[in-house]
């Protein structure tokens, strides 16, 4: 949920949401939405973390430049980018050695200038729809505006 919808779900529902999963990536940072949320005491989840792979994620030679002062593959870094910002990521793997390195980001820490090199790399759109475009968010069910009217 956008900050607009998270509070208004609230003030409707008279429940707080716990969590709001939301596309959080390197690429696509959300930084007020996740702020936002993180304001309402509410824990925000990274929604395709690793942005499915788009633009080289994996490979990124400024992300590996930091992996490699930590011995750590972009994964991780992106991982306990993360972490430090407070949001919770799930990762899809389904390799038992990816999921092993997922879980190999507790012993080593981004600095500040790690931290701020991430941030500049922000391409501030989603990697996949807009999340706020009503016909793209029907489009996901496999239906069509005039089908919901109907």
């Amino acid at each position: 949920f956008a900050p607009d919808q998270l509070i208004n779900l609230e003030l409707m529902s008279n429940v707080k949401p716990a969590v709001n999963q939301i596309e959080v990536s390197p690429w696509y940072q959300e930084k007020d939405e996740v702020r936002f949320a993180q304001e309402q005491d509410v824990q925000v989840e990274a929604w395709a973390p690793f942005a499915e792979g788009k633009h080289h994620i994996f490979t990124d030679p400024t992300i590996a430049a930091i992996g490699e002062k930590y011995g750590k593959t972009n994964g991780q870094v992106i991982l306990r980018w993360l972490l430090q910002r407070g949001i919770v990521a799930i990762p899809k793997s389904v390799h038992k050695e990816r999921m092993a390195e997922n879980f190999d980001v507790f012993d080593f820490e981004l600095s500040d200038e790690d931290m701020a090199t991430m941030a500049s790399l922000d391409k501030h759109e989603s990697q996949f729809f807009d999340h706020r475009d009503p016909t793209a968010i029907v489009s996901i069910f496999g239906q069509s505006l005039r089908a919901l009217r109907s």
